[in-house]
């Protein structure tokens, strides 16, 4: 992120050329892409230019991923995939990323997880830690989620809204076939301290919206860590 050696200079977008993409990469990409839309969306270096591929990309992405889940011979949600994620990567590169990105990677360095499985471990939970702070931007993604709207009736706000998209989430990575908890990945409860200091030293954690601590990053690898933590 941020290497203008390593930027592209031109993106062909083809639906097409995924379609023999097995399901798993699917799931475990969309799922990444989504994670870029909604950390660059409340990163404490978000801008008019990062917020405007931000809110796109959400969209676009929020839209289509259960689409290409269930449906995967769908090429407009397949193209709808392609350019979210193309536009969340721009929203990258004029703001960062957060919490969620720090989390996962001491998770791929010391358990081999697949950086898309620590990505959808860890969002819902980063999403609730931070709307615990500041609802409304996560209120304002809840609002561009097709299935959040029930005609007749307001979207949720402030902090029934986080949790509303929290949920969501976590639905999608349920639709996917993911695991949902740390420990159904093989990670050790005895190596959460170790995992925590590591993530706190990551460079996407100083861009998070809430401060996080070593403390912080703890205690979200705890909830993460079994279903018996709740949600």
């Amino acid at each position: 992120c941020g290497d203008k050696k390593a930027s592209f200079r031109i993106a062909v977008l083809d639906p097409e050329l995924t379609q023999t993409q097995p399901p798993i990469v699917t799931a475990l990409t969309g799922i990444d892409a989504l994670a870029h839309a909604a950390e660059t969306y409340v990163t404490k270096h978000k801008n008019w230019i990062s917020l405007h591929f931000s809110r796109e990309a959400w969209r676009l992405l929020v839209s289509s991923l259960s689409k290409v889940i269930t449906a995967p011979d769908d090429l407009d949600s397949r193209g709808g995939m392609q350019l979210g994620a193309c536009f969340a990567g721009l929203a990258i590169e004029n703001s960062m990323l957060g919490a969620t990105h720090a989390l996962a990677n001491p998770l791929t360095a010391n358990f081999n997880v697949v950086h898309g499985q620590a990505i959808a471990t860890m969002l819902p939970h980063v999403v609730r830690f931070n709307g615990e702070a500041n609802p409304d931007p996560y209120a304002e993604l809840l609002a561009l989620v097709p299935t959040a709207k029930i005609p007749g009736e307001t979207s949720p706000k402030g902090h029934a809204a986080v949790e509303s998209l929290a949920t969501h989430i976590a639905g999608l990575v349920r639709m996917a076939g993911l695991d949902r908890t740390l420990e159904e990945l093989g990670v050790t409860r005895e190596s959460l301290p170790q995992l925590a200091d590591e993530a706190s030293k990551q460079w996407t954690a100083t861009f998070n919206p809430r401060p996080v601590t070593s403390a912080d990053l703890m205690l979200l690898y705890e909830r993460a860590y079994s279903r018996a933590n709740g949600h």
